[in-house]
């Protein structure tokens, strides 16, 4: 990408489809990242956005890498609406847990209203009280600074 040059990894998958060495119903090809439909989807048209790059995770790539990455995540986004008739998406990135590929990819799932997806992959829950998201919020700020 944009940053140092990652080589490929041995035996990642994606990797492979990257080279070219596994078949893939590829999207999108650009320069830098590779954009092809999930073996799996949640709906059809469901793609998988990678970089061409081997990042295991989205801690690993630079911020101008990232910035290419997910303006390639914002097309494919954009285009599941006219190309399949979705009235959205839902994008997301599995970092490390559920990362069935070590290989940083980032889903855009087409979606409609209606179409059963419940969040079920998130249960939602309450904070205990305001102040146990005050001090969660405080644990995260400090963690930033």
């Amino acid at each position: 990408m944009a940053g140092r040059y990652v080589p490929p990894v041995a035996g990642c998958l994606f990797c492979s489809i990257v080279a070219g060495d596994a078949a893939a119903h590829v999207v999108l090809d650009e320069p830098d990242v590779l954009a092809f439909l999930d073996i799996r989807p949640v709906f059809p048209g469901h793609t998988l956005v990678v970089p061409k790059a081997h990042h295991d995770t989205l801690l690993d790539p630079g911020p101008d890498d990232l910035a290419v990455l997910f303006g390639a995540v914002q097309r494919v986004a954009a285009a599941v609406g006219p190309a399949l008739g979705a009235g959205g998406s839902w994008v997301s990135v599995n970092n490390v847990v559920s990362q069935s590929v070590p290989h940083l990819h980032v889903h855009v799932v087409p979606r409609t209203k209606g179409d059963g997806l419940r969040g079920f992959f998130w249960p939602r829950t309450k904070y205990g009280s305001d102040d146990e998201a005050a001090a969660t919020a405080t644990r995260l700020r400090d963690a930033l600074a």
